[in-house]
């Protein structure tokens, strides 16, 4: 019998809305809906999935995924980059069609276990979405290989004890791209920087994310949230494929300025 599950303490429309799939660069598509963002990598052996969006996403995914022209049980390796019921809501489901590998930071392995109820903010009231074990448990500085791809963990505390952002590289036939999928480090309303029961250090690790995020060299970014990186002002359905869109470094360093902004103004209790 399948669990029940408590309804999420926050759904926009934009969150379920279709969006067309789409090339970003080289391996590198678009998946997801009009602002959860989900990722797909394609290698020689096999695809990889980056978040998977709210718990009823997974034949919106399926289908975005078949409409590029690939194969929906390739899916080997699903990566989160934080478990939040609007990002990780349909791994369950997803893990359990394909058979894939579930990846996700190693401090946010309990959430996704007991889906979402021990989430410092937001749990205490029962899963929010279907449970998961994790296969693999991420770390600052691991690597996920895979057939030809290398996924540098960068660990970002502070949404979630274990959110983390990935660098990796693709390649199309003129160069080589590197690419920040980013977990930008956004303050909720419900968040004490003082310290919360489920996380003393929370303000620490803003602080310490926030400064690190800085130093990040990349050639392309994208992040957990479409909105988060103005994805349909650089995109628009059935815009040709342009990878040079998604560069953006000054939008880049003007959401994380606006996030230590955010930060700082909730840390003097202003």
């Amino acid at each position: 019998m399948a669990q029940k599950l408590v309804k999420p303490p926050v759904v926009q429309p934009e969150w379920s809305q279709d969006y067309k799939p789409f090339r970003i660069a080289g391996n590198l598509y678009y998946v997801g809906t009009a602002d959860l963002a989900c990722y797909l990598i394609t290698t020689s052996r096999g695809l990889m999935l980056i978040n998977t969006g709210l718990p009823d996403s997974a034949p919106m995914i399926k289908k975005h995924i078949e409409d590029l022209g690939f194969k929906y049980n390739d899916i080997k390796v699903i990566l989160a980059t934080h478990a939040h019921y609007d990002h990780v809501g349909a791994v369950a489901a997803i893990k359990e069609q394909t058979g894939a590998k579930v990846m996700i930071g190693k401090k946010d392995a309990p959430s996704l276990a007991d889906g979402g109820n021990s989430d410092y903010v937001m749990g205490g009231k029962g899963p929010m979405f279907a449970p998961v074990k994790a296969d693999k448990l991420l770390c600052d500085n691991d690597t996920v290989k895979f057939y030809g791809m290398r996924i540098r963990v960068i660990h970002c505390p502070g949404h979630t004890p274990g959110a983390c952002s990935f660098l990796f590289d693709v390649k199309d036939d003129k160069r080589t791209y590197k690419v920040l999928i980013a977990n930008m480090p956004t303050v909720l309303s419900e968040t004490k920087l003082a310290g919360m029961p489920g996380y003393q250090d929370v303000g620490e690790d803003y602080e310490y994310t926030l400064r690190k995020m800085k130093g990040i060299k990349f050639d392309i970014w994208l992040a957990s949230h479409a909105s988060q990186f103005n994805m349909q002002k650089k995109h628009k359905p059935d815009d040709p494929y342009n990878p040079e869109a998604f560069a953006d470094e000054k939008g880049y360093k003007t959401a994380i300025d606006n996030l230590q902004k955010a930060y700082l103004k909730k840390l003097n209790g202003r």
